[in-house]
């Protein structure tokens, strides 16, 4: 908590120098920015096939997706892809690079997806999951995936057909990611 929390009062208002409404403390201009979080995740490979994770969490419990989720502070975001694929599939990974950086401004989100593969071999439910499984492509729950960005990233690398050379991927054309 900051000094303008505790004492101040927050107006909307255009900062000077600035474009967008912000909250600004009236007694001492303070400005309270809200920015995105960011997530990190991974689409784990192994053997052509991809680890998705059925959620045992809310949102969209009993859906699958792929391991990710919030950044803590003081983590990159390669720890915390590997931190959330061993919350939820008790995965270790070896991240490879990355493989997308989604936005999502409907839930003020960027996710930042890495290609993964396992350090060891040793995949099991954590305890956000109900269940974990490597699927092959052709195989996916498609009509079960709880999120957007989880298709496309299985779409976008599928697309790829085995091909190494790309350049990191984004929202697919006219997709913001505003339906779940």
């Amino acid at each position: 908590m900051t000094l303008a929390d505790e004492k101040g009062k927050f107006v909307r208002q255009v900062p000077a120098g600035d474009t967008r409404e912000r909250e600004v403390c009236a007694d001492c201009g303070f400005i309270r920015y809200e920015n995105p979080k960011v997530v990190a995740g991974s689409l784990v490979i192994d053997a052509g096939r991809v680890l998705l994770c059925r959620r045992a969490i809310e949102p969209r419990t009993g859906f699958w997706t792929l391991p990710a989720g919030y950044m803590e502070l003081g983590e990159t975001a390669e720890e915390a892809a590997r931190r959330e694929a061993r919350e939820e599939a008790e995965a270790d990974l070896v991240i490879e690079r990355v493989f997308a950086v989604y936005s999502i401004p409907r839930i003020a989100q960027v996710q930042v997806m890495f290609l993964a593969h396992l350090a060891r071999p040793h995949i099991a439910p954590g305890i956000e999951s109900q269940e974990v499984g490597f699927f092959d492509l052709d195989k996916v729950p498609w009509n079960d995936l709880a999120f957007p960005s989880v298709r496309w990233a299985i779409t976008q690398f599928k697309g790829l057909d085995g091909s190494s050379t790309f350049a990191p991927f984004t929202n697919p054309e006219g997709e913001r990611g505003d339906a779940v």
